[in-house]
């Protein structure tokens, strides 16, 4: 089974990658400004831009949870762990506290959740790049869980959209 990539970066990670991204524009700018002197300061704007675009991108881009064979791995640019597959209890799709559908898998300790996957709820079929890729990460988390005999809880108005919408069926007991 192939590996699934999934997660979900919350709103102040994503606030402080932002900022971190604001910071090396500016310290880009003001370097190139400094070093060149004042006419050069689109430039150094332009040229800071690009590396604060860079380096938000890539903090983005690391923040993932992995879901292999073998476990759950856990990444943040500053940080990784894993979660072996028997810590694991079950998986719930449901709504979260902003309203969207959450896909969160329930651990074994302390009542962690883990949550893999949000968004907005389902209203109609697949529309664009964003859903056909939810659609597509809804699945392979879902097929993943299926092989590690992981029992999926939907709440039935979840499971009725992604039915009807984007032709994912209910999970069934095993």
């Amino acid at each position: 089974m192939a590996d699934v990539r999934a997660g979900v970066v919350p709103a102040s990670r994503s606030l402080f990658y932002c900022l971190i991204g604001l910071l090396v524009t500016i310290g880009i700018a003001g370097l190139l400004v400094a070093m060149f002197g004042a006419n050069r300061v689109v430039t150094g704007v332009l040229v800071g831009a690009v590396g604060g675009v860079a380096a938000g991108v890539a903090l983005f881009v690391r923040d993932v949870v992995e879901l292999t064979e073998h476990g759950i791995y856990v990444r943040t640019p500053f940080r990784s762990a894993t979660v072996p597959w028997d810590r694991v209890v079950a998986g719930r799709f449901t709504l979260d506290e902003h309203g969207r559908w959450a896909l969160a898998l329930d651990l074994t300790e302390n009542g962690d959740e883990l949550v893999l996957l949000s968004i907005p709820p389902v209203i109609g079929p697949v529309s664009g790049a964003y859903d056909m890729r939810k659609r597509e990460q809804v699945t392979e988390i879902r097929e993943m869980l299926r092989a590690k005999r992981i029992p999926i809880t939907v709440l039935p108005g979840i499971a009725a959209a992604l039915n009807e919408h984007w032709q994912i069926a209910p999970p069934t007991s095993r």
